[in-house]
C-alpha cells in the first residue's frame, strides 16, 4: 500500500514553485502599479500648482487673505488632495486645511526655493512644496510657498481595480494549470503506474515462464523502458531458475561421489594410522640418537667459543698492525711528497744559478768599465767616443742584468706557488692552462736534459675553482713517470695533454708515445708500492698518490690504457668547480 503517491508529491512540488513565482510576480506588479500611480499623482499635483499658482500668488502679493483661503478650500475639493498649507514670504502659515505634516519641523521659517518632496511612512502622507513667485516689472519675487498633500489611501483607491484584476487573473491561471496538471499526471503517470503495480502484484513467482507485464501507452517513455527492463529481469530469473535446478542435480551427484570418497578416506586414514605408529617408534629411536648428537655438539660449541676468543685476540692485534701500517703509509706518502719537492728544489736551484751567474758577470763587467771611466775622467782624457762606448756597454749590461733577474724572479715565483700548492689542498681560482704551464715550467730542469716535447691543448680562458696542489701533484707525477719509465731508451718522446670541459666536469686526456706497459703491469698500475724501478730507488707510490688525489680530493675518476711500444694514456674526469673553503 502506497504511503505517499509519487505523482502527488511531484505535482505538489511543481505547483508550489508555480504558486511562489505567481505570488512574487503579482506582488511585483502591484508594487509597480503603486509606484506608477504615485508618480502620476505627483504629476497631477504639479499640473494643479501651475494652474492655481498665479491666482494664489497674486492674492498673497495683494495681502488678500480671504482670496487665499478661498483658493485653498477650492484646491482641497480636488479628490487627490488630502491637505494644503499656504505660507507667506516670512514663512508664517496663512491657511492650513485637511491632513498635513508639521512643515515647521522640516523648514523652520525658511521658504523653499524649488520643488521639495515630503513623505511620512508612518501616516502614509506625502506631499510636494512649490515656491510662489510673483513677477512685477520684470522682477521675480518669492511671496511664499504652498504645500499640497496626498496619501497612500488615495493611491490605493486608484489602483484597487487593477489589484483585483491581477489577483483574479492569477487565480484563474492557477486553477486552469492545476486542472491541466491533474489530467496530465493522471494520464501519463498515475494510471500507467497503477497498471504496472497491479500486473507486478499478480505475477506468480513459481510460474514466471512466459509471463510479461505491459503498459498501455503509445509513447516510448521511461515507463516503457521500465516495462522492458522488468520483462528482461523476469526472463533472467526464469533462466537462473533453470540453471539452479541443473546445479542442484549436479550437487546431488557430487554429494554421492563425496560419500564414496569419505569411505575411501576412512580406509586410508586407518591404513596410515598404523603406518604412523611405526613412524612414531622410529622417531623415538631417532630422538635418542639426536640427544647423543646434542652432547657432541655442545662440546664442539665450547671448543668453537674458545677458538673465537683466540680469533678476537688475533683480530685486535691485526687491527693494531693495520693502524701502524696506515701510519707508515702516510709517513711514506709524506716522504714521497718531500722527495718530489726536494727534486723540484734542486732543479729550480740549478736553473736560478744560470741567470744569477749571468747577472753577476754583467755587474762585474759594468764595475770594471765604470772604474776605467773614472780613471779617464780624473786624467782628463775622457773623450765623447769613450763616453758613448761606455753608455752602449752600460745599456747592454743593464739590459742583460734586467732580463736574467726577471727570469730568476719568474722561476722563484713559479717554484714558490707550486711548492705551496703541493703542500696544501686549499681550493682557489686558477686559469687551468696557465697553471699547467707553470707546473711544466717547474719541471724544466728535468726536461732540458732531454729532447722530449710536451704539447698542451687547453682553452685560453678556462678558469675554475680547484685544489691547485692536487692538480700540481697529478701533472708532476704523470710527466715524471713518462720521463723516467715511458721514455726509457727514447730520445725524442712526445707528451700530449688535452684539457676540455663540459657542463659539469673537467676532462683530461694524457698520452705519451713511450714504451707503455704490459697487461699484467696495467692491472697493478695503481697498486701501492708497485714499481718497475725498485732497484733504482723507485717507491711505487706515484700512481697510487694520483689515484687518491683524483678520487678523494677531486671526487673524480681515472682510467689508464696502454699498448706495449705504443705508449700509456690516462683519462681523468672530475667536477670542474668546487666550493672555496673559508678561513
Amino acid at each position: 500500500m502506497l504511503q505517499q503517491s509519487l505523482s502527488k508529491k511531484l505535482l505538489t512540488s511543481v505547483l508550489s514553485v508555480y504558486f511562489l513565482l505567481t505570488f512574487v510576480v503579482t506582488c511585483g506588479q502591484v508594487l509597480a502599479e503603486y509606484i506608477n500611480t504615485k508618480d502620476y499623482i505627483k504629476n497631477e499635483l504639479a499640473t494643479l500648482q501651475q494652474t492655481f499658482s498665479r491666482s494664489l500668488t497674486r492674492a498673497i502679493w495683494e495681502l488678500n487673505t480671504k482670496q487665499t483661503i478661498t483658493t485653498a478650500e477650492g484646491l482641497l475639493a480636488v479628490p487627490m488632495i488630502e491637505g494644503i498649507i499656504v505660507r507667506d514670504d516670512s514663512g508664517e502659515v496663512i491657511s492650513q486645511f485637511g491632513r498635513s505634516l508639521d512643515i515647521h519641523k522640516l523648514y523652520s521659517q525658511q521658504l523653499v526655493q524649488e520643488e521639495v518632496l515630503l513623505e511620512d511612512s508612518k501616516s502614509g502622507l506625502f506631499g510636494y512644496t512649490f515656491p510662489l513667485i510673483f513677477e512685477f516689472s520684470g522682477r521675480a519675487t518669492q511671496v511664499g510657498d504652498v504645500t499640497l498633500f496626498s496619501s497612500r489611501e488615495v493611491v490605493f483607491s486608484r489602483i484597487m481595480v487593477s489589484i483585483y484584476f491581477l489577483i483574479g487573473n492569477a487565480m484563474i491561471k492557477t486553477t486552469f494549470l492545476i486542472i491541466l496538471f491533474l489530467m496530465a499526471f493522471r494520464k501519463l503517470l498515475t494510471t500507467p503506474l497503477a497498471q504496472l503495480t497491479e500486473q507486478i502484484e499478480n505475477l506468480e513467482l513459481n510460474e514466471l515462464e512466459g509471463e510479461h507485464i505491459e503498459i498501455e501507452t503509445d509513447e516510448h517513455n521511461e515507463l516503457k523502458v521500465m516495462e522492458k527492463s522488468f520483462n528482461n529481469l523476469i526472463d533472467k530469473v526464469v533462466q537462473y531458475r533453470k540453471e539452479l535446478e541443473n546445479t542442484q542435480k549436479e550437487l546431488i551427484i557430487s554429494n554421492e561421489k563425496l560419500d564414496h570418497q569419505n569411505i575411501q578416506l576412512e580406509q586410508d586414514v586407518a591404513r596410515k594410522t598404523s603406518t604412523l605408529s611405526q613412524a612414531m617408534m622410529d622417531l623415538q629411536q631417532q630422538k635418542y640418537e639426536l640427544e647423543k648428537q646434542k652432547i657432541i655438539l655442545t662440546d664442539e660449541i665450547d671448543l668453537r667459543r674458545s677458538t673465537e676468543k683466540e680469533l678476537l685476540t688475533k683480530q685486535t692485534e691485526l687491527e693494531r698492525y693495520v693502524d701502524e701500517l696506515n701510519l707508515a703509509q702516510e709517513r711514506l706518502l709524506g716522504t714521497e711528497k718531500m722527495a718530489e719537492l726536494g727534486g723540484l728544489v734542486a732543479g729550480i736551484a740549478h736553473d736560478i744559478n744560470t741567470p744569477i751567474g749571468i747577472g753577476v758577470t754583467a755587474i762585474s763587467f759594468l764595475q770594471e768599465r765604470l772604474t776605467q771611466l773614472e780613471l779617464t775622467f780624473r786624467d782628463k782624457t775622457l773623450s765623447p767616443k769613450d763616453l758613448e762606448k761606455f753608455i752602449a756597454d752600460a745599456k747592454q749590461g743593464t739590459g742583460l742584468l734586467t732580463t736574467n733577474l726577471d727570469r730568476a724572479s719568474e722561476l722563484i715565483a713559479s717554484f714558490k706557488q707550486i711548492a705551496v700548492d703541493q703542500a696544501s689542498e686549499a681550493i682557489r681560482s686558477i686559469n687551468v692552462k696557465d697553471y699547467v704551464n707553470e707546473v711544466i715550467r717547474s719541471l724544466h730542469p728535468k726536461l732540458k736534459r732531454s729532447a722530449h716535447t710536451i704539447k698542451l691543448e687547453c682553452p685560453e680562458h678556462l678558469t675554475l675553482n680547484l685544489p691547485a696542489g692536487a692538480i700540481s701533484q697529478i701533472f708532476t707525477n704523470l710527466i715524471m713517470n713518462s720521463l723516467i719509465h715511458g721514455f726509457e731508451g727514447i730520445n725524442n718522446g712526445v707528451i700530449t695533454i688535452k684539457i676540455a670541459s663540459d657542463e659539469t666536469d673537467l676532462i683530461i686526456d694524457y698520452n705519451d708515445n713511450g714504451n707503455g706497459v704490459t697487461d699484467t703491469q696495467l692491472k697493478k698500475l695503481f697498486d701501492p708500492f708497485f714499481t718497475t724501478k725498485r732497484n733504482q730507488g723507485g717507491s711505487g707510490l706515484g700512481t697510487h698518490i694520483m689515484l687518491n688525489l683524483v678520487k678523494q680530493t677531486l671526487n673524480g675518476s681515472i682510467k689508464a690504457t696502454s699498448h706495449t711500444s705504443k705508449g700509456l694514456s690516462y683519462h681523468i674526469k672530475f667536477p670542474k668547480n668546487m666550493q672555496k673553503s673559508t678561513t
